[in-house]
């Protein structure tokens, strides 16, 4: 019996008709939206041809705007990436640990960032940095980002880390302990590095997330590249196709690290597989020769 079929019933052929029915309406009433959003565009020359000419014919475009903005969030999601997988590590070990204290101040920490939006994150982390002059004044919109992204994404690590050690056999745990290692050494040494192999994907999956979190710095005056397409769009009186570009820049990027997320994952199958289809060649016994 398959997984799907458990989980709930195949459609039968008026779920299906309907299905597409609902589909078809979807559809229509997408379409007929874009419609307005368009004309609206083209009533106020958005859409014209020489408002894209900028993108093509003018450097500046790019070397002061587009590449400047694309850097500070590219600059953003990698220190919150290294920050967060830090926090993560630490704080799922520290759920998983024996030590009650230690898992209650963890689990505490972990589900509290975990419920508060990254935004007011961002602003509370904000208004504290600048307050209390934590750094300089040009750096304090980056700090602030990257706490808020670090701390949020950090707690979603923490419990990938947390269900991937508990997702693996309990064979394994006890076959550590039996040959003599302590608790710990086995986390370390047997499930963490297994868990870890197996979250590889949904990781990288949540740096996608990270890079996309980022834009909300524009909140707290960080230029990255939204703040910097706003301001190419009131440069050049191109608003709307300046936003267009920089909404492609950002599903680029996005579209790369989900195909890194995938690619990654049929690595990990196929190695699992080949491990698993492989079979040594058993040496013979002392004089079985013989014996024949």
């Amino acid at each position: 019996m398959s997984a799907q079929s458990v989980l709930f019933d195949a459609p039968g052929p008026r779920a299906r008709r309907r299905h597409a029915i609902l589909a078809a309406v979807g559809a229509v009433i997408a379409l007929v939206a874009l419609y307005f959003v368009v004309r609206k565009m083209q009533e106020a020359n958005q859409l014209q041809g020489y408002m894209w000419e900028p993108f093509l014919t003018d450097r500046s475009v790019w070397r002061d705007y587009l590449l400047k903005g694309l850097w500070g969030t590219i600059k953003a999601a990698l220190i919150s990436i290294v920050f967060a997988g830090v926090f993560g590590l630490l704080f799922g070990v520290g759920r998983l640990s024996t030590i009650r204290p230690v898992r209650w101040i963890c689990g505490v920490v972990v589900e509290f960032f975990r419920a508060v939006p990254v935004l007011i994150m961002m602003i509370f982390a904000f208004g504290v940095y600048t307050r209390n002059g934590v750094f300089a004044n040009d750096i304090n919109p980056l700090a602030a980002v990257v706490t808020a992204l670090t701390l949020y994404n950090g707690a979603v690590i923490a419990e990938l880390v947390r269900s991937g050690v508990y997702s693996l056999p309990k064979g394994q745990g006890e076959a550590g302990l039996s040959v003599g290692l302590t608790t710990g050494q086995v986390l370390r040494s047997i499930q963490l590095p297994q868990a870890l192999t197996a979250m590889l994907p949904a990781l990288i999956g949540q740096f996608v997330t990270i890079l996309k979190d980022s834009a909300l710095g524009t909140a707290i005056t960080y230029t990255e590249l939204l703040t910097w397409s706003k301001t190419l769009g009131s440069a050049f009186t191109n608003t709307v196709p300046a936003y267009i570009v920089a909404a492609i820049l950002f599903i680029t990027m996005n579209y790369l690290l989900s195909r890194l997320a995938v690619t990654v994952e049929k690595r990990l199958n196929r190695r699992g597989k080949t491990a698993g289809g492989a079979h040594a060649t058993p040496a013979p016994l002392p004089g079985a020769a013989a014996a024949d």
